[in-house]
């Protein structure tokens, strides 16, 4: 009985129907070449590309997965393969190619390519910037405060707080943050803004834990429209800093404040709830230490956020 060799290429291992085709179909990553051009100057990373390894980051910040994960992810699954750019018999990356990638492309690179993969989804008239909602979450940090306690003890100070803690934290941009009094963690603030029209997100900052919504809110403000906010936001630099854009700044005001209106602030919170899914899914503990890596991190969830949503708008404009 004689072999039979039969010739497979990896385009029709992929399903016409899978979302890795769609999001090449949606994005044009062609532009976002442009953004890494630099970097693929400064290290060849092992002759993969830096293209190539960019969409290898997207995909585990999709899939949640880390960096071992990933390369096990990209040696067995075909679509991963194809979306990545490599070969059906092609080696792929290991593990410790990845976060020199990170390293390289930078939060401030992949500020430019978030903001141009939400511009090509404006231009297709997903968002608008009419209507947004803004609010901020908690993320706790890679922590061990029992040792960091008796770290400050043995250096005689008597209490844990902003001003000591650094001194002797593993993460030592992190803080002590507060909620309404009773709620603390150590970590960062998560603040976002998102477009109402579509559920897409327009903007996203990571500040340590203790900074105030205002302080936040400026890195998040839109530029145009009526802005939608809780409790937090009702402050006088948040009223300030949208005055100075001409925003309309509809925040639900504090039950101590004159003029509190119970049934327009119940109707605030309705129009707010359905645009609160954008946080309860998300992790609550960093993966990095510092602020510039996790605001990398929270960089690449916005874009793997926008990027599964926009497939979901296009089902329902097809519907």
């Amino acid at each position: 009985m004689s072999n039979q060799i039969e010739m497979i290429s990896l385009e029709e291992l992929v399903p016409a129907n899978h979302q890795y085709r769609k999001f090449i179909d949606i994005f044009d990553f062609a532009k976002v070449r442009h953004h890494l051009r630099s970097v693929e100057k400064d290290a060849n990373y092992k002759g993969y590309g830096v293209e190539r390894l960019f969409k290898c980051l997207l995909l585990q910040f999709m899939e949640d997965i880390s960096d071992r994960e990933l390369e096990r992810m990209l040696q067995e699954n075909n679509a991963a393969k194809w979306f990545c750019g490599f070969s059906l018999s092609e080696q792929t990356p290991d593990y410790s190619v990845f976060s020199r990638a990170r390293s390289r492309i930078g939060t401030n690179k992949l500020s430019k390519i978030f903001t141009l993969l939400r511009n090509q989804m404006r231009r297709k008239g997903f968002m608008s910037e009419v209507f947004t909602f803004v609010d901020a979450s908690h993320l706790v940090s890679k922590a061990a405060l029992w040792e960091e306690r008796d770290a400050l003890i043995k250096q005689k100070y008597d209490k844990i707080n902003n001003e000591n803690i650094p001194k002797v934290a593993h993460d030592n941009q992190a803080r002590i943050g507060c909620k309404g009094g009773s709620k603390f963690w150590y970590g960062y603030k998560k603040h976002v803004s998102v477009d109402m029209q579509s559920g897409l997100i327009n903007k996203v900052a990571i500040t340590p834990a203790n900074l105030t919504y205002a302080q936040g809110f400026r890195h998040v403000c839109p530029g145009s429209g009526a802005v939608y906010a809780d409790k937090g936001y009702c402050v006088k630099g948040v009223k300030l800093a949208s005055a100075r854009k001409n925003m309309h700044l509809r925040a639900i005001k504090k039950n101590n404040m004159r003029g509190k209106n119970r049934d327009l602030d119940r109707w605030v919170t309705g129009i707010r709830s359905p645009y609160e899914h954008v946080f309860s899914k998300q992790r609550r503990r960093v993966r990095y230490r510092g602020i510039a890596k996790n605001q990398f991190a929270e960089f690449m969830n916005a874009i793997c956020f926008n990027m599964k949503r926009v497939l979901v708008l296009e089902e329902q404009l097809a519907g």
